[in-house]
Order: structure tokens, then sequence, then C-alpha cells
């Protein structure tokens, strides 16, 4: 799905924040359960689920809530700390931003391995559609899915 907005706030239909900002961070209080979120997607070998890493940070014993948990993911994919994906299910999957750049994803439905891509093509395809609708500080998140050349052989 690509968004396409005349502000820096994108929403789905369901009205949750799918921004990736491109404005600067706003200052962020550093407390223990965001350091600890922070550590704790920075281990993380890929994608996790909000769910996944509020159970993972209360078995280390830290005290976070869930609602903490989402609040803090959503604020860091706001500002371009974190990447977003939707597994096929449409919750929504986590982990440190790999590139620093504006940068796409293809995911394997079977396997899960997320591929990062630059795509100059839809960079392209956006500003115009943006251009020719009026439209300005445009954002947009693209996710393609499909079947990887691992799964497919076997």
């Amino acid at each position: 799905m690509i968004l396409i907005t005349s502000s820096t706030v994108v929403q789905n239909e369901n009205g949750y924040n799918l921004s990736m900002g491109s404005s600067p961070a706003a200052p962020v209080r550093m407390t223990r359960q965001r350091r600890a979120l922070e550590a704790a997607l920075d281990e993380a070998p890929g994608f996790v689920s909000a769910q996944d890493l509020y159970s993972q940070l209360r078995s280390e014993g830290h005290r976070i809530g869930l609602a903490t948990v989402y609040t803090q993911l959503r604020h860091m994919a706001e500002h371009g700390q974190v990447d977003v994906i939707r597994a096929d299910a449409g919750e929504s999957l986590y982990r440190r931003c790999g590139a620093g750049e504006h940068h796409h994803h293809l995911r394997c439905r079977s396997c899960g391995q997320v591929t990062e891509l630059a795509a100059p093509a839809v960079e392209a395809w956006a500003s115009e559609v943006a251009r020719s609708s009026g439209y300005i500080e445009l954002s947009h998140s693209l996710e393609i899915t499909g079947i990887c050349p691992a799964c497919a052989d076997g």
C-alpha cells in the first residue's frame, strides 16, 4: 500500500498512525522503559511484534506496560527509528532501521525474510502523483510480498 498525504501524519483506515516521519525527531524523555525497548530491538534478529517485545521485556524483569511498548514503537516509527511491516495476519512487526535512507521492503510470505530495497522508480512515481495532485510534504511506504527463491525451491 502506498500512502500519500499533505501532512506529516499518515493514518490507515483504522486511524492508526503509519507515518515514517521526515521531520526531525521531537525530544524524547529517555526513560528506563525506552532504553530497555531500544536494547530489545537492537538485539532482535529480525522483525518482532509489539506483543513479543512486551513479553520479552517482562520476562527479563522490566516493569513496562503493553501500552507503553506500543506508544514508544509508534513514536520511533514516526521518526524513522524503526521499520514497520505488516504480517499476513495484519499485525505490525518492528525492527531497528537497517538503512539511514528511505527504503521499501520485499518480504517472503513463507519464511518471513525481509530485504530492504531502494526503488527510485517508485520515488519518482510518488513525487509525480503528489505534484500533479497538488500535494506537499509527501510520505509513503511500500511493502512487496511474495515467495523467496529458497522457499520456492523447496
